[in-house]
């Protein structure tokens, strides 16, 4: 067994026992720290908190009888004070509002100093993050958010009346636009430590911000945490329930970390993506659970002019160890990628009841820097996944979706709108219960996908599979227990694939320039 530090703050820590599990550990470990026992985990991602600040401390895991099996040490960091947001005013009874109690904490917090929220009800508006800080919620604090329009910050879209000068503030699917302020929002913000076993309930419902009448109204619907333009923000152990949309979205951000979150929202919940960087570099996502209404993680980098003549690519984004259910996708790439995504690695996860598990959604007229490249995605499971693996170049879902331009499946001339799909590696991946297709890759005819390659994937079928939709595009018919399916792809490699209980060939390929296959059936 081997342990790894991936945070350090003044009383939190992260570890990840790496043993070969993928989320959840086989037996339970119990901890001690300087020889003190301090609970148990089944988490391979594993939060510490209740530390003290520049402390020196031996982790140290037994096994169920009572052997060391990995031990590793490190230091807590400084900190310069502690803030108490009752000492400011906060009531922590639910009722009265506490926004400007805790933001006054926050703001009077002095370099590497810590506020902390301690247990109770705060109902707050909108809260803004300071640099250089650390803000805690302990365990039984809960933040309700009071999102009501009209309580609410606006941030607008663009914060200059020229364009070309602006700065992008708000932001809606992409493009810049009026939205609603966060609970949490982050504007240029540095080293700044969001932690803690607090929960964050977003109160959203189909009464107010799921509604029909809501979901595309301007300004926009809020998220939990919105971050532009930061740097070194680590989030750790929180709890978000029922948001207003996106969970938490980062946009040109770097050196980002979240770990050990959980994000949960109902099935039927409009647009509630969990996590989403979006022009990031520099990502790291591990520990997460996510059950909700849309797409677990989806990497984006923007659209429209902005993002075409000045790109902002997604990429070094790395997640792992990340169990995911119920979602529209689990990890997707897209649709708003004009600006790029490349050197993303998804590995040792576990996929559940999602409609797809690993998804690539673009289209015509994103651009030429929509360039999507050196994607891996290995050592996953999936379970109850309609479509295991999905790359749709002809997504659909915006006015123009549905035009001729974007869906036909004849070669037009490839140009500045034209995007490009690289090479994408999938391997180690195994699938039960599939239901509609084992893989469905549709390119465009002018711009094949470069380069496929899948290494030792297992495909197996839902006894009671359902027909359905493969993908988000026109022309596409209904399927059940279909093999793998591909579009116009200029190299495919199949090594070791394994696919049982399909109801025609292992591998429907038109239009491919190179096919290597070893496929058992």
């Amino acid at each position: 067994m081997e342990l790894a530090i991936l945070m350090l703050t003044v009383g939190s820590a992260v570890v990840e026992i790496k043993c070969g599990s993928i989320y959840r550990l086989e037996e339970a470990y119990t901890i001690f720290l300087n020889g003190e026992e301090r609970g148990t985990t089944q988490k391979v991602v594993t939060s510490l908190f209740n530390l003290s600040p520049d402390r020196d401390y031996l982790l140290q895991l037994a096994g169920e009888d009572g052997s060391i099996r990995g031990e590793i040490s490190f230091h807590t960091k400084t900190e310069t004070a502690v803030l108490n947001v009752r000492d400011f005013g906060a009531s922590g009874e639910g009722e009265q509002d506490d926004t400007v109690f805790i933001q006054a904490a926050i703001m009077a917090c002095p370099p590497e100093g810590r506020v902390v929220i301690p247990p109770g009800k705060y109902r707050v508006t909108s809260l803004f993050l300071k640099s250089n800080s650390n803000l805690e919620l302990e365990e039984g604090a809960v933040l309700i958010y009071d999102g009501r329009p009209g309580r609410l910050p606006i941030l607008p879209g663009l914060l200059s009346g020229k364009e070309e000068n602006s700065f992008a503030l708000g932001s809606w699917e992409g493009e810049a636009a009026d939205m609603y302020a966060a609970l949490f929002t982050g504007c240029g913000a540095e080293n700044v430590n969001l932690y803690g076993k607090g929960e964050i309930l977003g109160g959203a419902s189909m009464e107010d911000w799921w509604s029909e009448e809501n979901r595309q109204s301007s300004p926009h619907r809020p998220r939990m945490l919105f971050l532009t333009h930061c740097k070194h923000i680590r989030v750790q152990g929180l709890h978000f329930s029922m948001c207003p949309s996106w969970c938490i979205h980062p946009c040109f951000c770097s050196d980002l970390g979240i770990y050990d979150v959980e994000i949960i929202n109902p099935e039927d919940s409009p647009n509630t993506d969990g996590i989403n960087p979006e022009s990031c570099e520099d990502v790291e996502i591990a520990g997460c659970h996510f059950s909700l209404g849309d797409d677990c993680i989806a990497i984006k980098s923007g659209k429209g002019r902005r993002a075409q003549e000045n790109p902002v690519p997604g990429s070094h984004i790395q997640i792992r160890q990340c169990f995911m259910e119920n979602g529209h996708g689990g990890v997707t790439i897209g649709s708003e990628i004009s600006s790029g995504v490349h050197h993303v690695t998804v590995r040792d996860c576990c996929f559940r009841n999602t409609d797809r598990g690993l998804r690539i959604k673009t289209r015509r007229g994103r651009g030429k820097s929509c360039v999507v490249d050196a994607i891996l995605f290995e050592n996953i499971y999936m379970e109850q996944v309609d479509t295991p693996f999905v790359l749709n170049c002809f997504y659909f879902c915006e006015p123009d979706g549905r035009s001729d331009y974007v869906q036909t499946k004849e070669a037009l001339p490839a140009d500045e709108r034209t995007p490009n799909m690289g090479e994408l590696v999938f391997r180690h991946i195994y699938c039960t219960d599939c239901h509609i297709a084992a893989a469905f890759f549709y390119g465009l005819p002018e711009k094949k996908i470069k380069s496929v390659f899948m290494e030792d994937v297992r495909i197996r079928y839902a006894k009671d599979a359902r027909p359905g939709l493969p993908a988000m595009m026109c022309g596409v018919e209904k399927m059940c227990r279909k093999g793998l399916f591909f579009r116009n792809v200029e190299r495919l490699c199949l090594k070791g694939i394994d696919i049982r209980g399909q109801e025609s060939e292992a591998i429907d390929a038109a239009d491919v320039d190179v096919i290597i296959r070893e496929v058992q059936e």
